[in-house]
């Protein structure tokens, strides 16, 4: 992977409660992020006294490799977003600007954190499918707009490989968010994926969240 194919783009931990409904419980079990980018969540969530790890292929760069891609790519999410508007629902951001200044203030937020984050292992730098950590070493795992997002870019056979490993590492639950792909459309792996899961004896449903950007993607898999 190199730094200059990533577009960085950071949520925050209200975005994240509201994703993957995460109430008291769960902020305070044993949490491991996948995907999680330069998004505030673990900064947030540890200013709390959370325990969280978040791992991201991302987090191979330096601060201030990251730094200037993001400086680099805001202004063209930002025009990429006002030719888009209509694939949006624009209701708790009244503008694209408003937008990006609470994805600039988050991802500001994980900048200023990730140096000692990486320094206390909370910023790890791996990828799915294969994770090193032993079974049922997290209470939740979590996927945010990777898995399913981009079933365009990752076949049936990497969702399924990366599944099963969230599933193996986690003693409780699984979340991933959202279901749908880029065409905001469910994404083609979820059945097959749905119907394995189901064979191999895990409990699966398909969750309203209390979070809508992207039009149509208000689900989570759990």
């Amino acid at each position: 992977m190199k730094l200059k194919d990533i577009v960085p783009w950071g949520r925050n931990l209200k975005e994240y409660k509201q994703m993957f409904l995460l109430n008291d419980e769960d902020l305070s079990s044993k949490i491991l992020g996948c995907g999680d980018g330069p998004s505030s969540f673990n900064k947030e969530l540890t200013d709390l006294n959370g325990d969280v790890t978040s791992i991201d292929p991302i987090y191979q760069f330096s601060k201030e490799k990251i730094q200037k891609r993001i400086k680099e790519t805001s202004s063209i999410v930002s025009k990429q977003l006002k030719e888009n508007r209509d694939d949006f629902i624009w209701r708790d951001f009244k503008s694209v600007d408003e937008l990006v200044d609470v994805r600039l203030e988050a991802m500001g937020k994980f900048l200023d954190d990730y140096e000692s984050g990486k320094r206390d292992g909370r910023y790890i730098h791996e990828e799915l499918p294969e994770l090193p950590f032993d079974d049922s070493s997290f209470d939740l795992v979590l996927s945010s707009h990777f898995l399913f997002l981009y079933s365009e870019h990752f076949d049936l056979q990497f969702h399924i490989d990366s599944i099963l490993q969230m599933c193996k590492i986690a003693k409780n639950e699984v979340r991933i968010f959202p279901i749908l792909d880029l065409k905001n459309s469910r994404s083609k792996h979820l059945k097959p994926i749905i119907d394995l899961l189901k064979e191999r004896g895990f409990k699966v449903d398909i969750v309203k969240s209390e979070y809508e950007f992207q039009k149509g993607a208000y689900e989570m898999l759990r």
